[in-house]
């Protein structure tokens, strides 16, 4: 019999075309949902045809997935996964042995290069420049050529190190950066300082680029408040790729009003869409992309190979990548 795999990601033309090839080529069948979106961020709907499957690609209703217990394997389309990160959805995921993924190196290296984009932009104040070639057009040339700054040689802050947080420390290699990784439980990683985040906060003040990674969870909510960016050092700059939601956007832009932080460039907020009268976009030295620091024209194409991948070795009994949810608890 072959195996049946479950998707309700709608994919480009082309990556649609790959992922039928290939499961077409691994003798599975695949069920489509009538109910699938474009979007990798939007909760699928419940679909009844989820029963029939094996394996459950994109972003399936958690209540279908519990009441599912045929499912034998879940492959997120996202690194995120909050919507699944609940103690009823672990325990039957644990209890009858489904595997649960995500696509943490998908979106690893795209966020990661968005992030140093953004530092970049304000080291070198690119986002003052534009602004100024929109505006008044004046030749700066003394007060741009000697207060411009250099990434190399600067203090970097990770919070929420991971994926993402790794290759951004790869990418900052040449750059000769000290990088300050916070995580919740601070494993030692080679030539990388880590931090829990309690040590985080009196931390701070030594980076000059404090880069955002944190996930969409209780603790977290809010973490990035008033607290937090008063310890920022005076001109430091502020880079959210991780959620809106841990970020307290007023006590943000209170800081930047202040000109206490130099700037901060926001790639997640809460809500999104963010309406257009919301003052976040009227906030001095803010800047914003709409939840783009995971894209890339080949997006699609790298989450085919990314399943099609971790569908090849759950078929021969290998290890997944990106296993998540095997903690206890």
């Amino acid at each position: 019999m072959p195996l049946t795999v479950w998707s309700n990601h709608t994919l480009r033309p082309e990556a649609d075309a790959l992922f039928r090839k290939s499961l077409e080529d691994l003798d599975c069948r695949l069920i489509q949902s009538t109910r699938s979106s474009k979007s990798v961020l939007t909760l699928g709907a419940s679909d009844p045809t989820l029963a029939e499957a094996e394996v459950a690609y994109g972003q399936p209703a958690p209540a279908d997935v519990i009441a599912t217990p045929g499912l034998r394997w879940v492959s997120l389309s996202t690194a995120g996964y909050t919507r699944y990160d609940t103690s009823e959805f672990g325990r039957a995921m644990r209890a009858r042995g489904t595997l649960v993924t995500n696509a943490s190196r998908v979106f690893a290296n795209p966020c990661a290069e968005h992030a140093l984009a953004m530092m970049m932009a304000f080291t070198r104040q690119i986002p003052s420049n534009v602004l100024n070639g929109a505006g008044s057009r004046e030749w700066r040339y003394l007060e741009g050529r000697y207060s411009i700054e250099l990434l190399t040689g600067s203090t970097v802050m990770i919070l929420g190190y991971g994926a993402i947080g790794r290759r951004l420390t790869e990418l900052l290699a040449p750059f000769r950066c000290r990088v300050v990784g916070v995580r919740r439980t601070p494993v030692p990683e080679p030539g990388l300082e880590v931090v829990s985040f309690e040590e985080a906060l009196a931390r701070v003040p030594e980076a000059h680029h404090v880069v955002n990674c944190l996930p969409e969870a209780d603790f977290t909510r809010h973490w990035c408040g008033a607290g937090f960016f008063s310890r920022m050092a005076y001109g430091s700059y502020f880079v959210n790729v991780g959620r809106g939601t841990t970020v307290d956007q007023e006590a943000l832009a209170a800081a930047l009003s202040s000109g206490h932080l130099g700037g901060a460039f926001l790639d997640t907020l809460d809500p999104e869409p963010l309406p257009p009268d919301h003052f976040l976009w009227r906030t001095p030295r803010c800047h914003i992309t709409p939840h783009l620091a995971g894209g890339h024209r080949g997006q699609d194409e790298s989450l085919v190979n990314h399943f099609v991948g971790n569908l090849r070795r759950f078929l021969t009994g290998e290890p997944l990548v990106d296993r998540i949810l095997d903690r206890e608890g």
